[in-house]
């Protein structure tokens, strides 16, 4: 068995902190939220090989940290674009990396920008036991929340129907960026592209292959976050935190209120100061302000501000006292 780890997004919605940075390298906890899936890989025998696939933007930073990591299975798969613009959608960079890689066994595929709490080794026992093409679900109880995603509609485990981004939607059980293809479903990939279909939205191929055979799907209680907004971000950091705070050993905080979801990283400094629900990164000098919702940078300097939703990037400074 194959795995594929996407990671070739560029994160526009969570620039500047992603501007020269994957997202999936933002620290959720003592963790990020890649390592966490090559963690459940690198345990999980049956895998013999993950393809991380990113852009020729990202292609350095990604070989330095694979370099530099725990993990002996990730190799870096390369897809030839710089820009949002460039982008041939998540089937259209799939199927290049089948081809790319020669890959004809199983294989699963997760988005390396998804957190969720089950572990990928019981997906994998899920999907071998249908043998099926197989997605992961979660339900998201509000069918708000649940327009911008794909939704399926169940038959015990079986998926009997599927709405893209439903402007009314029918369920509230959302498609996650979490699938295993059997090995002789890989050249459909070419075939569904042949024939003119959506290159995009990985729940359109599923779709087509549900129409031509079974699909199944590993439902899952828990959590699931899709990191793709600051709030999505700070969402995932309340639940690695369980709503609390962590300190970098190496970190000072003097004279300061830190309240709920505060992660202060290693060599920063925070004095005088209130936060709450904020991410401050590594070196980072925070004195006399008030933030919330907020994520600052490296290296950033902050002194007499108050902050509300904001994204700060590296080596920033702001010390004129402006409200935000």
């Amino acid at each position: 068995m194959k795995a594929v780890v996407l990671a070739g997004g560029y994160a526009t919605r969570l620039w500047p902190i992603t501007e020269t940075r994957p997202k999936m390298f933002l620290p959720v906890g003592e963790n990020t939220v890649i390592d966490e899936i090559f963690e459940d890989l690198e345990a999980d025998d049956r895998v013999d090989e993950v393809f991380v696939s990113t852009n020729e933007r990202f292609a350095d930073a990604f070989a330095d940290y694979l370099a530099d990591g725990p993990f002996e299975k990730p190799t870096l798969s390369v897809e030839e674009t710089v820009a949002e613009d460039e982008k041939f959608g998540v089937v259209g960079a799939l199927a290049q990396l089948v081809e790319r890689e020669g890959v004809d066994d199983d294989l699963i595929v997760v988005a390396g920008d998804n957190l969720i709490s089950f572990d990928l080794g019981e997906f994998a026992d899920f999907f071998e036991s249908k043998g099926t093409p197989t997605l992961a679900a979660y339900d998201v109880e509000d069918r708000e929340r649940a327009k911008p995603y794909g939704l399926v509609e169940l038959d015990g485990d079986e998926v009997v129907n599927f709405q893209e981004k439903p402007d009314d939607p029918k369920s509230t059980l959302v498609s996650i960026a979490c699938y295993a293809f059997p090995a002789e479903t890989l050249p459909d990939l070419s075939t569904y592209l042949e024939d003119g279909n959506n290159p995009d939205e990985p729940g359109w191929f599923l779709q087509w292959l549900q129409e031509r055979g079974a699909v199944h799907a590993y439902t899952f209680d828990g959590a699931w976050f899709d990191i793709g907004t600051a709030d999505s971000y700070l969402d995932a950091v309340e639940y690695a935190l369980d709503g609390g705070t962590l300190v970098a050993d190496d970190a000072t905080v003097e004279n300061s209120d830190l309240g709920d979801v505060v992660q202060v990283m290693s060599g920063a400094t925070v004095t005088d100061s209130t936060l709450e629900r904020t991410v401050v990164f590594p070196d980072a000098t925070i004195a006399d302000l008030k933030i919330k919702n907020s994520v600052l940078d490296e290296g950033v300097t902050l002194e007499n501000v108050n902050l509300t939703g904001a994204l700060i990037g590296s080596h920033t400074s702001i010390t004129e006292g402006d409200e935000f």
